[in-house]
């Protein structure tokens, strides 16, 4: 237990010391978030390019335990590794460029695509998912392609679209990573690479949080927001296929970009990328709510249902996730209620 408090310390100390010098690099170079969109909630031009200081904590601190032969097991290979590492540093640079240059959103999609690609070639995959009657069902290659292509994507735009207040992303990600390491050293999924590098996500994510709990220092930009979903995306599946784990742990914030994507293409006919304030957090802060009480409740919600996934087995977890879903529900009628009514009063 020793070694994984190092790898959750090192990946934190050396995040935070490269979130500093990222923070003093994006204000020389004028790579800032301006607040001038209505959309946006903060008040002064913010550093950006957070997600490069997540990857350099991560990927060194994977790299030294590599090194010293404590993460590649018989379940997770070099190579697969490599394949993380490099799909995480094409998001960084997609992301650099879309902070730079403003990047339209098929443009901003190549990265993405392309890192999520790279995962399916090195052999990752989701193949089998436990079934609620007992035992597994088994997927081919033609259902297992598809559907970890479709895991990755999702949760890559879910923290995307998360990633809207300070602190939100970054903790969420963290709780989700500490939730999958557990899970990895429970007695049926006993992988010592995954928890290792589980860990790590978790320290990197804790040591950014530092500068972007409110009011934050510095944001994730482009590139950390999609990095810490695939990051967590791939980790879960290499965890085992435990997908309903990850499912509970970001429940709320996959319901909301369902709600919302659904809500830009059949009702407002637009497309489902386009940036807007109608997310649950941002329906939240309407209703007087502040930045800090928005995200301890979605850290609320992560960490109960993804701390019950820890003790629930498949039947079990299947109704946790209907009753997230009930409570998404009436969340989400309570808030629009209650904000038509303020408007309207």
């Amino acid at each position: 237990m020793s070694l994984y408090l190092y790898a959750l310390a090192i990946s934190f100390v050396l995040t935070l010391t490269a979130t500093a010098g990222v923070r003093l690099l994006a204000l020389k170079s004028g790579l800032l978030e301006y607040p001038e969109e209505s959309r946006k909630i903060h008040k002064i031009p913010t550093p950006l390019l957070g997600g490069v200081a997540i990857y350099s904590g991560f990927a060194v601190t994977v790299l030294l335990f590599l090194k010293s032969g404590f993460i590649a097991d018989s379940k997770i290979t070099v190579t697969q590794i490599g394949t993380i590492l490099i799909g995480g540093l094409i998001l960084c640079f997609g992301g650099f460029l879309d902070d730079k240059y403003d990047l339209k959103p098929k443009h901003q999609l190549l990265f993405p695509l392309s890192a999520a690609i790279l995962i399916l070639l090195s052999g990752i995959g989701i193949n089998f998912i436990s079934n609620p009657l007992g035992g597994i069902i088994s997927f081919s290659k033609i259902i297992s392609l598809p559907v970890t292509f479709a895991w990755i994507m999702g949760m890559m735009y879910t923290t995307k679209f998360l990633d809207g207040l300070d602190g939100l992303a970054s903790g969420i990600t963290a709780i989700g990573s500490l939730i999958v390491f557990f899970v990895s050293l429970s007695w049926d999924v006993s992988y010592s690479g995954t928890s290792f590098m589980s860990l790590i996500l978790a320290g990197a994510c804790l040591g950014f949080l530092v500068f972007n709990w409110h009011p934050a220092k510095i944001f994730l930009g482009e590139g950390g927001s999609v990095l810490t979903g695939y990051l967590l995306a791939v980790l879960s599946v290499l965890s085992g296929s435990k997908i309903a784990t990850a499912l509970l742990v970001l429940g709320l914030p996959i319901l909301d970009v369902i709600w919302v994507i659904l809500r830009r293409i059949f009702w407002e006919k637009g497309t489902p990328f386009r940036a807007d304030r109608k997310h649950l957090h941002h329906r939240l802060l309407d209703l007087g709510f502040s930045q800090k009480q928005v995200v301890l409740i979605f850290y609320f919600f992560s960490l109960a249902f993804g701390i019950s996934s820890l003790f629930l087995k498949t039947t079990g977890k299947i109704m946790a996730l209907v009753i997230l879903i009930l409570c998404m529900l009436i969340l989400a009628a309570s808030t629009l209620i209650t904000f038509k009514s303020k408007r309207n009063g």
